[in-house]
């Protein structure tokens, strides 16, 4: 049974979701508001669903908070749909942005694909040779899966779980133009039930990270087709 913290002040929605997920398995903690103790809160729960619109501290704000000592799933449930709104929610650490109104069963299927994506890594078998975990270097960019490191310069570089499985991706297929599909399916897994445009608005925040201060993108825009990962000139 999977404990669910849900902070949502509009009573009717809460009934809703405590009613329909409490007959999918889920038991469902409401608050109204983010209180003082919510970081003990948050460690006796497997997810938050957590809507934007709350009184006072709003959903952006309560989720910068909780990702400062938990890395618990976060859910954000809104009737925001803007763009802006979900580079947002994703970049104060939301693991979905969800927006209203949501079947229960879509939003117990999302729930349950955003746990399987923050559990632990199973050990990988022995490798068959040095070089299928030898790192692999593009100019100044290092990806090395076996320390599960991104490093640009020899520095590791500061990137979420979604970001490293981009990277893997495009390493995986150098030169290749690779569709929003695709990348969904690799980095957010295949059953992820997520809008193409998570992958835009990744995309959007990992640039920054690993592009040097001067020169191109790594990262290439192929228009109408996805993305391609450009080897360093």
């Amino acid at each position: 049974m999977v404990r669910l913290l849900l902070i949502e002040d509009d009573q009717a929605i809460v009934d809703a979701l405590t009613l329909s997920l409490g007959r999918l398995d889920h038991t469902v903690e409401h608050l109204g508001a983010a209180p003082e103790d919510l970081e003990q809160r948050v460690a006796a729960t497997d997810a938050v669903i957590l809507d934007v619109g709350l009184p006072g501290e709003d959903g952006f704000a309560v989720c910068r908070r909780i990702r400062r000592s938990s890395a618990v799933p976060i859910l954000m449930l809104t009737a925001r749909s803007d763009d802006i709104d979900t580079v947002a929610g994703l970049e104060a650490g939301a693991d979905d942005y969800v927006v209203k109104p949501v079947s229960p069963r879509v939003l117990d299927a999302r729930i349950k694909a955003a746990l399987r994506r923050s559990a632990p890594a199973a050990e990988p078998a022995p490798a068959p040779s040095s070089e299928a975990t030898a790192p692999s270097n593009d100019g100044p960019l290092t990806v090395d899966r076996a320390g599960a490191e991104v490093l640009r310069d020899g520095a590791p570089l500061p990137l979420t779980p979604t970001e490293k499985r981009l990277i893997y991706a495009f390493a995986d297929h150098p030169g290749q133009v690779l569709s929003r599909e695709q990348l969904l399916a690799m980095a957010w897994n295949q059953d992820f039930l997520g809008d193409s445009r998570l992958v835009d608005n990744a995309i959007l925040r990992l640039r920054p990270k690993i592009d040097p201060p001067d020169g191109p993108s790594h990262i290439e825009t192929v228009r109408g087709f996805g993305y391609r990962f450009r080897p360093a000139p």
